[in-house]
């Protein structure tokens, strides 16, 4: 089957044929950086991370382009109460995002514009509106633009014009989503806004939220391209203001395929600070997770189904990633890979049918991510049954390692056993040999201790660190 995807502007899924083939254009909204990241906003990054990963495991040249957005209405906030430049509010905030990123193995864009080194394709896309009567001047400097000069305005939200709402103007980058009105392109500058300010044909001023991604993702890929992604909360206004002043400007449809994932609720509900449920990636890693725990759990659950971030689900992420590791160390026992290093190895055709044919089958299916998953559990449990050959187990851990290109979670690499650990390993087994079991229950108890188990494997005795 090919790839299927969800496509918001049709509401219905559809067969993914790029523009020009096996090049694929990707634009993901960004951050605006003005704090740290939270889980809601990673589970948006991590679902565009697997869109990304299974394309180009599909074998399409993906380009991904991602802005950040470094000037907008709670940067100005933030700059004007810290008392901090705006270059240093959105420097610290950009680079840890990009922590985030990697803590969470989530590949980063190809290309990261910034809003405010893009100023002269903003401004020369506002007066092309201008002058095609999209967009309209105010007394005060600001630019806006009509959506009544724009017929099919409302088509990817869904929404009918109507006359008694439309016609307001709305100056925030932020507004009531039940709003139609005309929206700020450029905004005039006022004393609220500081040093933050820059020349145009209009006055001093900034540009508005909505008309900073539609110049970035044409500068970088074209006027029209494959895939827009970000969270459902962005349709309206965001995506629905960037459709009408792209096409607007160039004629030419924007976008093909339009993406967007669930909303992220914390144990139930909406996160909040005053709810004492929000959390960011660094508040998680405080409480003892990993990364990629944290990966498993915002991942493992369809794009387009609100996710409920549980601490019984990190547990539950925690859980199933054990239970991968020690089937695949198994299976490194059962090869005779040498550790602690993890070769790279070449695909074998041995687990494909079983395997690979079923998991790309369940992506293909719109990036069903849940039965990709139950999948690979299955493989395991069939596996477990069952005494692999050596070959048998380097060719399941070739198509593994192919299988994770996808999941980004990684294999894992056998601890070096310290030489006094492999020494009490040994004299329990010369202990169960001679019958002794209660010196062979003593030594394994202190190597519990100690926070290592013995597993007894075809190969003998083995420590592995709990």
């Amino acid at each position: 089957m090919p790839l299927q995807l969800f496509n918001t502007l049709t509401r219905r899924k559809e067969e993914f044929v790029p523009l020009h083939p096996p090049s694929v254009g990707m634009y993901t909204c960004g951050p605006t950086v003005y704090n740290y990241a939270h889980i809601g906003n990673l589970r948006a990054f991590m679902f565009e991370d697997l869109l990304r990963r299974y394309l180009e495991y599909k074998g399409y040249a993906v380009r991904h382009v991602m802005n950040i957005t470094d000037v907008e209405d709670k940067i100005i906030r933030t700059v004007r109460e810290t008392g901090r430049t705006l270059a240093d509010v959105t420097g610290f905030y950009t680079e840890e995002f990009f922590r985030d990123l990697d803590t969470l193995n989530i590949k980063r864009a190809h290309v990261t514009p910034r809003a405010t080194e893009t100023i002269p394709g903003i401004i020369q896309l506002i007066e092309t509106l201008v002058a095609k009567k999209h967009a309209y001047v105010a007394d005060d400097g600001s630019v806006y633009y009509s959506i009544r000069s724009f017929p099919e305005y409302g088509k990817l939200s869904h929404r009918k014009l109507d006359e008694q709402v439309a016609g307001a103007r709305v100056k925030q980058d932020e507004y009531a989503k039940e709003q139609m009105a005309d929206f700020a392109l450029w905004k005039a500058w006022d004393e609220a806004d500081g040093p933050v300010r820059w020349d145009s044909p209009w006055g001093p001023g900034r540009p508005g939220w909505h008309i900073e991604c539609s110049v970035m993702s044409m500068i970088h890929l074209g006027e029209t391209f494959d895939i827009h992604c970000g969270g459902e909360d962005l349709v309206f206004p965001h995506h629905e203001d960037e459709i009408a002043q792209s096409e607007a400007a160039t004629g030419k449809p924007f976008v093909k395929y339009w993406l967007h994932n669930a909303h992220l609720l914390v144990e139930g509900k909406k996160m909040s600070k005053s709810a004492g449920n929000f959390f960011t990636l660094r508040d998680l890693l405080a409480k003892g997770w990993t990364g990629r725990e944290i990966r498993y759990a915002l991942i493992s659950c369809h794009y387009r189904d609100p996710l409920n971030f549980t601490m019984d689900g990190l547990q539950a992420a925690r859980s199933a990633l054990q239970r991968m590791d020690e089937f695949l160390l198994k299976l490194q026992d059962m090869a005779g890979w040498g550790q602690p290093a993890l070769p790279t190895i070449p695909a074998a055709p041995v687990g494909r049918a079983a395997l690979s044919a079923p998991f790309e089958a369940a992506l293909d299916d719109d990036l069903n991510i849940s039965g990709a998953l139950g999948v690979l559990f299955e493989f395991i449990r069939e596996a477990n049954k069952r005494v692999l050959s050596a070959d048998e187990s380097t060719g399941i851990l070739a198509t593994w390692q192919k299988l994770d290109q996808v999941l980004g979670f990684g294999l894992p690499v056998q601890s070096e056993v310290p030489a006094e650990v492999q020494q009490l390993v040994a004299e329990r087994q010369a202990a169960r040999k001679t019958k002794n079991f209660k010196r062979a229950d003593e030594i394994r108890d202190q190597l519990k201790a100690q926070g290592w188990l013995i597993e007894d494997t075809p190969q003998g005795a083995r420590a592995k660190r709990i």
